[in-house]
């Protein structure tokens, strides 16, 4: 294409989107095309606004389930945003020329099912065909394995983002793009595709051409890979029919960790924050601004921390990286060079002293912003306006930050939106987790009793805003898109506790529709034959509901018959449901504990049916004795057991005819609950002791296996307290006996203690 000026880039190159608005100037094109899908063209008025701040991005995504998506980000130093701006300060007209977002979305579904395919006959083919296809070193390895950097980052960054001047960039990125295109081995498809990309390109600059625009006036902005394929121009050349997926596209905020290399952005950088310093040194004509702002930012954020950092070491940290980037062969300090220095004066040898500096000033926690009006889907405006109006705007930050929410209601507030500022929150929040958009997470309150309090921890990513707007496809609300999403995980659903979830979701999103519908498929799946641990799932999340009802304004009148009817079936299958081995019992304790916080929360649950029920497990020796031990707990915890009862338990459970892991297992149950109780009962300790004084050698250390697990978790507290009591029996100093029970055991102690994890118990 004789005439047409080409500018290679990089897509994160400030050098090159500096140095690209310096040829723009020189050239004064009348035309700009520039490498971006060619159907994003209208996003550009709302990128020139004033008010959209970089990092953003242009999300494509499909019509249909399941939902593909594109990303094309910038950040305030890519050519492309640049040129953009160029452009529009410029008055000159530009085009976009890579495939359409909907092609490149069916490439990208094609390419999934593809892979799909292939891992689906991988599985079914009893004896897979080797993989004989002879693996390249990738060209990026090759460069790293011939640079004396030994990184192609530190070689691009000291071979052309420190370039002179625009004609130095111009030719060493368009020769850059030359030997890598020569050098790189690509698979077919994508082959096939990057050849199918350029004669789009070429066919758009062609169209340029047949439209009047003069070779000359036109400036091609694209990566540097590409300008040797949009020089070749063939004559006669036809676009091919393309697959399209029917799509729409948005602008969306984006964030410096997302264009850096490790989320996983392939055309990303290590660096964007650092990347954003060499920009305003090149905007300030200072190519030192990089390394000095990084080493004071590095210093700065130490101090902030709590470490110290004083203006000699960022002085000497600033000499020494001159002096290794003329070690390398330079004149300005690289990224590596800039680090190592801060390793050496400021971390003082020790770069764990500095990690957190580095990630903040190296990758940043900046955040796009667009204005209000540019182009979304409803349901995006509808998250936005809810965030401001709920004033949860500041918490759209890459920093985890911690909100508490008071879910009564403030009768000091001037309106009722106010008073119920709060629980508004709490429904939008727990909206957005249905929807598995992971700006909040719930965490654990400190106040666990206080059922009006509610914990979060708040932090936004750009996979946030994806998920928005995959989930256009489910409502055009956030509150809709949430309804949607939990009917649809209720419908043809058979575990009754995967409904019950849904039931607790519906009443603390505070959609009463959702929670009818989700009440009466729980409803239809309580008249089925329920494993214990199910209702003990589906009992725990209902009883959740019942508790928050009265602060969340829920009528919860439709569950409690439901949680009576599983309570009552709970009470008479705990029996059966005991009769299992050691694997199972873990699954089948939590939910006995389960049903005891669940009956001990609500009066009308009939107090003695459970008991009778624990006591029947207790007491029985046909059950797995781990559960009889924890039943057996229970009972001593709410006062039905006597001391006297414990005792006689104690005698046969823990005696020389019962099997040694069967009495240790007893024991182990026993110790899961109230364990401050256990252990001021002395008359426990000593049939403990009694009992291991009667073992031969094989059965002590049976028992040691099951006895070591019991004590696992027990605190430094909770053992020195039972040395007392072992040293009240013994006749020792309890001082002395915790010092042994707490030491350090030798190495071949260890050894047998480790080698008890193996023991034969003739199973």
């Amino acid at each position: 294409m004789s005439g047409i000026n080409f500018f290679g880039i990089r897509h994160l190159s400030p050098a090159g989107a500096f140095f690209l608005r310096k040829f723009l100037d020189e050239k004064q094109p009348e035309l700009v095309i520039i490498e971006a899908p060619c159907d994003f063209e209208d996003t550009v008025k709302d990128i020139v606004r004033r008010e959209t701040r970089p990092p953003f991005a242009i999300l494509a995504y499909t019509q249909s389930v399941p939902v593909r998506t594109i990303l094309y980000p910038f950040a305030e130093y890519s050519p492309e945003y640049q040129a953009i701006k160029w452009c529009d300060e410029n008055s000159v007209n530009l085009r976009f020329m890579d495939l359409p977002s909907e092609t490149f979305l069916a490439l990208s579904d094609e390419r999934i099912k593809q892979a799909e395919s292939a891992e689906n006959d991988e599985e079914e083919s009893e004896n897979p065909a080797e993989n004989t296809t002879e693996q390249r070193p990738d060209v990026y390895e090759l460069l790293d394995n011939k640079s004396e950097d030994a990184s192609h980052e530190t070689f691009w960054e000291r071979t052309l983002e420190q370039c002179a001047d625009a004609d130095a960039y111009h030719e060493g990125a368009n020769l850059f793009g030359a030997n890598i295109r020569e050098l790189s081995v690509k698979d077919g498809y994508d082959e096939a595709e990057t050849a199918l990309r350029e004669m789009h390109m070429r066919c758009i600059i062609k169209n340029a051409v047949k439209d009047g625009v003069s070779p000359e006036k036109i400036v091609v902005v694209t990566g540097a890979y590409h300008v040797e394929g949009l020089k070749t121009w063939a004559a006669n050349e036809e676009m091919p029919k393309l697959p399209k997926l029917p799509s729409l596209h948005t602008l969306m905020p984006y964030s410096y960790y997302r264009l850096s290399t490790r989320s996983g952005y392939g055309a990303g950088n290590k660096a964007p924050a650092y990347y954003e310093l060499i920009w305003k040194g090149l905007c300030r004509n200072d190519r030192f601004y990089a390394a000095n702002a990084y080493l004071s930012k590095i210093a700065e954020k130490m101090r902030e921390d709590g470490s110290a950092a004083s203006s000699a070491q960022v002085i000497e940290a600033v000499r020494l990286a001159k002096t290794l980037s003329q070690l390398h062969g330079g004149e300005i300090p690289t990224l590596r060079d800039i680090r190592d220095a801060a390793v050496t004066c400021i971390g003082e040898g020790s770069f764990a002293a500095i990690s957190t500096a580095v990630a903040d000033t190296e990758i940043g926690t900046a955040i796009g912003e667009m204005p209000e009006g540019v182009s979304r889907t409803s349901i995006q405006d509808d998250f936005y306006r809810q965030l401001k109006e709920l004033r949860l705007d500041k918490y759209r930050s890459v920093t985890a930050q911690d909100l508490k929410l008071d879910l009564r209601e403030n009768l000091r507030a001037s309106s009722e939106k106010s008073a119920l500022l709060d629980l508004s929150r709490s429904y939008f929040l727990h909206r957005l987790r249905v929807l598995g958009l992971d700006f909040a997470r719930l965490a654990p309150s400190r106040q666990d009793n206080a059922t009006w309090a509610e914990a979060w921890q708040v932090q936004w990513t750009a996979e946030c805003e994806i998920v928005l707007v995959e989930s256009a496809l489910k409502g055009d609300t956030v509150e809709l898109a949430a309804a949607f999403q939990i009917k649809e995980n209720v419908e043809g659903q058979e575990d009754i506790a995967v409904i019950a979830k849904a039931v607790e979701d519906a009443f603390c999103c505070g959609m009463s529709t959702a929670a009818s519908y989700a009440v009466a498929a729980l409803q239809a799946a309580a008249t089925d034959n329920i494993p214990f641990e199910k209702i003990a799932q589906t009992m725990f999340s209902l009883s959740n509901v019942i508790s928050y009802g009265d602060i969340r304004k829920s009528d919860c009148t439709a569950i409690i018959p439901i949680l009576k009817q599983l309570y009552y079936r709970a009470c008479l299958i705990m029996g059966v449901s005991c009769i299992c081995n050691d694997d199972v019992s873990k699954e089948i304790a939590d939910a006995i504990n389960m049903i005891n916080s669940v009956q001990l929360a609500h009066d009308f649950l009939e107090t003695d049916k459970w008991l009778k029920a624990l006591s029947d497990a207790a007491y029985r020796d046909d059950l797995n004795t781990r559960l009889s031990g924890l039943c057996a707990a229970i009972l001593l915890e709410r006062n039905v057991m006597s001391n006297d009862e414990l005792k006689t338990e104690v005698s046969c459970r823990l005696s020389k005819g019962v099997p040694a892991d069967l009495g240790a297992g007893w024991f182990e149950g026993l110790a899961m609950k109230n364990r401050s109780g256990l252990i001021a009962r002395l008359s426990l300790w000593e049939s403990l002791d009694d009992y291991l004084k009667e073992l031969d050698d094989e059965e002590f250390k049976r028992a040691l296996v099951f006895l070591r697990r019991a004590f696992a978790d027990f605190s430094s507290g909770e053992k020195d307290a039972i040395a007392e009591n072992l040293g009240e029996i013994w006749g020792l100093n309890g001082d002395a006996v915790s010092e042994v029970l707490n030491s350090v055991l030798d190495e071949a102690s260890q050894q047998a203690i480790d080698g008890l994890s193996d023991f034969d118990f003739d199973l």
